[in-house]
């Protein structure tokens, strides 16, 4: 039987901070019992202090795990710290729905703990109530918050609607964010989507600037929509597009 993703991190995170497994054990037990919610901010703030700040390090079996508790979820790349901040909210029980404590945790964290919780949205209850405050995270200027919505993680594959999913996928090239760590850009691609990307490859091109790659892969399947295969054909004759880009 698959190990549920808070056992997951549990495991992972004594492993490799095995001088603080009290701490962990204690804090987690506490804040499970149905604690004040201080408590779990406590836990939050000191757990670099307690863990360090250095990379999880993990396993293909690890990540294996991970994909089984939770399809398209890949701790890879998560700080020890954040790992333990993401267990905590798993566990912590409270009066007050999830979504109500999430946002208050938003509203006050700083970069390293704002990249912690967002990453760990696959894995929360009631995912379709943090909508709202995941999309405050989308609007963030910082680079690595937007990066924790909106790369490795099935979250926004998996509840956001078209729109805001389209608006996912054009940010991501504004702030010069990389395209295919983006879960499901084949599976959630559409023709408004691709429209969108071919007037932003053309608005680049005239500007002499250069297009990535990348943004292909959500227009190919939209090669003959007669909105932009005129435009697609220009772009191949002047050079700034080649055919094998579109396949």
């Amino acid at each position: 039987m698959a190990k549920s993703p808070a056992e997951l991190l549990r495991g992972w995170v004594i492993a490799q901070a095995p001088d603080a497994a009290d701490w962990i054990t204690e804090s987690l037990d506490t804040i499970a019992a149905g604690a004040p919610e201080r408590d779990l901010h406590i836990v939050l703030g000191m757990a670099p202090r307690r863990l360090g700040k250095a990379d999880l390090v993990l396993d293909k079996a690890d990540l294996a795990a991970a994909d089984a508790a939770r399809p398209g979820w890949s701790p890879e790349g998560w700080s020890i710290d954040g790992a333990m901040r993401v267990l905590a909210l798993l566990v912590s029980a409270g009066n007050r729905p999830f979504a109500e404590r999430f946002k208050d945790l938003r509203r006050t964290a700083d970069v390293a703990e704002m990249i912690a919780l967002y990453r760990g949205l696959p894995l929360y209850p009631d995912p379709e109530t943090l909508e709202f405050e995941t999309g405050e995270g989308l609007r963030s200027n910082i680079r690595t918050v937007f990066e924790a919505i909106a790369h490795n993680n099935p979250y926004p594959r998996d509840h956001f609607d078209e729109h805001r999913w389209n608006h996912m996928v054009l940010k991501a090239l504004f702030v010069g964010s990389r395209l295919s760590p983006i879960l499901g850009l084949t599976e959630r691609a559409n023709p408004e989507l691709a429209r969108i990307l071919v007037d932003y490859a053309r608005e680049r091109w005239a500007a002499g600037r250069p297009v990535t790659d990348e943004l292909w892969i959500s227009v190919r399947a939209f090669r003959d929509d007669p909105a932009i295969s005129g435009q697609l054909d220009d772009a191949i004759r002047t050079g700034h597009l080649t055919k094998e880009a579109l396949q």
